[in-house]
């Protein structure tokens, strides 16, 4: 596993936890405002960035396995984990199965349920024939609305340039963790505090999908910025306040 751990000599630490198809430098642009308020580590998830994998499929549980792993190689006893969504999964997953080891969990741009499993399966058969580069102009538009696309094109070519870099197999073996991931009937046992953060405009996990975890999950807030999938590359000042106002709150209505 490749990770990056920045000590800033604060009292707490967060985990970060990537998008399918991103690696760690996803957020880069977050680190300026957080570095002020907490220590940071950053990981590749298996089979993305620089972190390995060898085998054909993935489950969330083993990926959230790596999370756990990483801790303790680090010694690192209790974090706040933000993922953004197959990172909002593994997210779900740890807050169900390894509540001691968070005090906040924040789920960024996912669902309980992402998508169908006849659609992954199609994104899959679809990268395998014809390779990432065949998927990228769709990529482009749900992770960014296309007035970020107009105004930033090259940080979109950017982080596009990342997604066509990954391993085939890493990728498409996230993607059918993705599709057999299902937290709809567990979001209740979730008893760590929760933030929610949902894009207004992000068709792939919307604000419909926030409110159904917000209304399972009972320490939960959900909060909306106007972005797309990515929410965290279009507004990463504003997405790093949520962070940091949600930190400093002990109790959630």
């Amino acid at each position: 596993m490749h990770y990056k751990s920045d000590d800033f000599n604060k009292k707490e630490t967060v985990v970060f936890s990537n998008s399918l198809g991103c690696d760690l430098s996803m957020w880069d642009e977050n680190i300026e405002m957080l570095k002020n308020h907490f220590n940071v580590l950053r990981y590749d998830t298996r089979g993305h960035g620089k972190s390995s994998i060898h085998q054909n499929e993935v489950s969330i549980n083993e990926l959230a396995g790596d999370v756990i792993e990483l801790l303790n190689y680090l010694n690192l006893e209790k974090v706040i984990f933000c993922g953004l969504s197959m990172g909002g999964l593994i997210g779900q997953y740890l807050g169900l199965h390894f509540p001691t080891r968070f005090s906040k969990i924040i789920l960024s741009n996912t669902a309980a349920k992402i998508g169908t499993v006849e659609g992954w399966n199609n994104r899959i058969h679809q990268v395998n024939e014809h390779g990432l580069s065949s998927i990228l102009y769709g990529t482009a538009e749900r992770w960014f609305t296309a007035e970020y696309r107009a105004k930033y094109p090259d940080k979109v070519n950017q982080i596009l340039g990342i997604f066509a870099s990954n391993s085939l197999r890493g990728y498409t073996a996230c993607c059918a963790a993705v599709r057999d991931a299902d937290f709809r009937e567990d979001l209740q046992n979730i008893d760590i505090p929760t933030l929610i953060i949902t894009g207004t405009k992000d068709g792939v996990t919307t604000v419909e999908d926030g409110d159904f975890m917000q209304n399972k999950i009972p320490f939960s807030k959900q909060v909306s910025l106007i972005a797309a999938h990515l929410s965290n590359k279009e507004h990463p000042v504003e997405f790093s306040k949520k962070i940091i106002h949600f930190s400093g709150q002990q109790h959630i209505k």
